[in-house]
């Protein structure tokens, strides 16, 4: 179980890089205020996944 967690975890945040790889190749030509939505609700995600990680690991303890 611990270890779909951790999966899941992970490809949640090789989903976010894609997205960033994809902006720093080909930026879109979108206004600031949708950029900052945006990279505010990337930001969220991975600071999610970075968290779903930190729970998993602290129950292999």
């Amino acid at each position: 179980m611990a270890d779909e967690r951790l999966i899941f975890a992970i490809g949640r945040i090789e989903r976010a890089l894609s997205r960033i790889e994809k902006l720093a190749i080909s930026p879109s030509g979108s206004d600031d205020s949708d950029l900052s939505k945006r990279h505010e609700k990337l930001k969220s995600e991975t600071l999610a996944a970075i968290h779903d990680m930190d729970k998993i690991l602290a129950g292999a303890d």
